[in-house]
């Protein structure tokens, strides 16, 4: 048996990868590729002589084609979805075992940690909570937080910010606004929409609004809004407006 051959054959029997296979035993990866398309003819698929083989071996094409159009980032389920899609008759399993032979795995996409960041100009606000998240009544203690959403199907779109505001009495969420950029005048759209939802400056006045000391909350546009509306700031620490600091 030739080294291509038993290369090709521990794919397909046993599973192991050719990438893999071809590393162990120092063949370059183009080699071997353009050994497959050498042997590829009638009646000897990439060197397989087997309607099965011959099948498996098209299939594993398809979950290549696939994947790289994927950009390496749909498992075995999502690539399954596209395959069928394509007209694919397939089970995911099918699937799952074509790219472990070719030793293709997805890669997951790395976002930022921790999209909050501290303004060290500003001293930060009080902690008026101090971990009771808890009210007796409505429009006492309101909490607040801004989220990165992942736009697109592969997550990396454009990105998309959500502010909201939530009522600590009800859990009710009062106030929500999303924007390109996670800025002061995004804070301002949600906390204004929660004004408005419960009535005006009157209904509100004197409410605790607790967040983390992230550099928006601190914004002066921000905060003179808020003394503006008659509403009490409150941070915990960094990244969180759940814990104090």
């Amino acid at each position: 048996m030739s080294v291509a051959r038993f290369i090709a054959a521990q794919r397909t029997f046993y599973r192991v990868p050719h990438t893999l296979t071809c590393v162990l035993l120092g063949v370059s990866l183009a080699w071997f590729y353009k050994w497959q398309a050498r042997a590829a003819g009638p009646g000897a698929a990439a060197g397989l002589h087997t309607g099965r083989d011959r099948r498996r071996d098209t299939i594993d094409r398809a979950v290549a084609v696939a994947f790289g159009k994927a950009r390496g980032l749909h498992g075995s389920p999502r690539l399954h979805a596209d395959l069928r899609g394509d007209g694919w008759t397939i089970s995911e399993k099918t699937v799952a075992d074509s790219m472990r032979r070719q030793g293709l795995v997805a890669r997951r996409i790395r976002r930022r940690n921790g999209l909050t960041r501290a303004d060290k100009t500003k001293a930060p606000f009080g902690d008026l909570v101090r971990r009771d998240f808890t009210a007796d009544a409505p429009n006492l203690k309101w909490v607040g937080d801004i989220t990165e959403i992942p736009t697109g199907s592969d997550g990396k779109g454009p990105r998309l910010y959500l502010a909201t505001v939530i009522d600590l009495y009800s859990r009710r969420l009062l106030g929500a606004a999303t924007s390109r950029h996670p800025d002061a005048d995004l804070a301002c759209a949600a906390i204004t929409m929660a004004v408005a939802a419960r009535g005006g400056k009157a209904a509100i006045d004197g409410v605790i609004f607790h967040t983390d000391r992230g550099s928006t909350y601190t914004a002066d546009r921000f905060t003179a809004l808020c003394r503006r509306l008659g509403i009490r700031q409150s941070t915990g620490r960094v990244g969180s407006c759940l814990l104090t600091g």
